[in-house]
């Protein structure tokens, strides 16, 4: 077994979602924070104002489990509010949760975490509907890597008129930084901030994959073989970007459509998949209604594709996963999703809010051509009233207008 924890070397790291959760514990009985193992989930409920005068579990004691699988009850009794880590290893707790909020509502009461989806887990019969608020901590943004915790200039630039754009992101302050580097390392806090090397993020990432497929994934699919469903995380992983096709995935990796379904379902529990929206709103085009796959975290999409050399979906990936860390700690819902329609026009991603659309169209070259700007204006066009403008990120340097309502960006002044 490979050991994926080390010692704390780095100095805390203020994550977006605190604010959120904050506001969750001072408003509802139950608040709940998912996400993929290691991204932090631990640390956040434990430090700061969130950690605060609170008593700390974790289910990944084998006693303390126990006790959750067999008196949930009496694991529940206390004065101080409690936080339970790791609550998918015993569902039963949330049952127990339920009965104890219905005889002492307190907001803040308990904080629960896990590392898959509570929501979408079958073994789970209780969503502690109307009484908990679930959010999901996504791995590190750039920003947060960097020190500041939030993610990209999502908001302001939702706020902003597009022809104030350019002003704003000269003075955004960001630094310009290599899109390769940061997809290699990932968002993951040890690989991102702790280890020196390719070779200790690769040791990492291998100890993670397997302690994912031989402890966690066992807890939300039955697998009859692990070097199949290692396959498919590679097919996967091969696919960013693209659309998901069950049955081709099949084909290619001979494993039945079932199957391939079943597993894809764990993979989205468990917080590694990404399966992106459609933009649903239909006007005289005919638009692909498939969902489109991404993984949680590009340093270890690309150590399970095998894959040395990030490419341009990587970088797409990146963009994405900023886009839903800055969407989870909107108090307004924001939708994230894309744009494709039956003839191929596409929109790499479309930000959505109730006053306004962005679309946003990424390319990994630091050279554009007026081509590049063709999807977004059929878009812009198509939904004049809801999107006034659009967005290139790119790898090059210079801020400029490919077209009347289309602004190429260098990514790194954005995220």
């Amino acid at each position: 077994m490979i050991i994926i924890q080390r010692v704390n070397r780095f100095t805390y790291h203020p994550r977006l979602l605190e604010e959120q959760l904050e506001r969750s514990l001072s408003t509802f009985p139950v608040a709940v924070v998912t996400g993929a193992r290691q991204t932090g989930k631990s640390t956040l409920v434990r430090t700061g104002a969130v950690g605060s005068g609170r008593t700390y579990i974790t289910l990944d004691d084998p006693d303390v489990l126990e006790r959750a699988l067999r008196e949930p009850e009496a694991l529940l009794r206390g004065e101080e509010p409690l936080t339970l880590d790791e609550v998918q290893r015993a569902p039963e707790l949330l049952l127990a949760v339920k009965r104890s909020d219905d005889e002492r509502k307190t907001a803040g009461r308990y904080l629960l975490t896990g590392s898959a989806n509570l929501l979408l887990m079958q073994r789970v019969s209780e969503s502690l509907a109307g009484r908990a608020m679930h959010l999901v901590l996504t791995p590190l943004t750039r920003s947060e890597q960097n020190g500041a915790g939030r993610a990209g200039l999502w908001g302001e630039l939702l706020e902003t008129a597009p022809d104030r754009w350019p002003d704003l992101l000269r003075q955004s302050g960001r630094e310009r930084a290599d899109w390769r580097a940061l997809a290699r390392h990932g968002g993951y806090p040890t690989p991102a901030l702790e280890l020196e090397n390719a070779e200790e993020r690769r040791l990492w990432f291998a100890g993670y994959a397997q302690t994912y497929l031989e402890r966690d994934l066992r807890e939300i699919v039955s697998v009859a073989s692990l070097p199949d469903f290692r396959r498919l995380m590679r097919a996967c992983c091969l696919r960013l970007g693209g659309l998901v096709n069950q049955s081709e995935i099949a084909r290619d990796i001979g494993m039945p459509q079932p199957t391939v379904h079943r597993h894809l379902g764990a993979l989205e529990i468990s917080h590694q998949v990404v399966r992106l929206p459609p933009f649903s709103v239909n006007r005289t085009k005919r638009l692909i209604k498939s969902p489109k796959l991404y993984w949680s975290d590009t340093g270890l999409a690309l150590f399970l594709a095998g894959e040395e050399a990030p490419r341009g979906p990587h970088l797409e990936n990146l963009v994405l996963s900023d886009l839903l860390s800055w969407q989870g700690n909107e108090v307004e819902a924001a939708q994230v999703s894309y744009w494709r329609t039956t003839t191929r026009e596409e929109v790499d991603f479309v930000l959505e809010t109730s006053h306004r659309v962005l679309p946003i169209e990424v390319k990994a070259s630091a050279r554009l051509r007026l081509g590049d700007a063709r999807a977004l204006g059929i878009f812009l066009a198509e939904y004049a009233d809801q999107a006034p403008a659009g967005l290139i990120l790119y790898t090059g340097s210079q801020i400029t207008w490919m077209r009347e309502n289309v602004l190429a960006v260098p990514w790194w002044l954005v995220i």
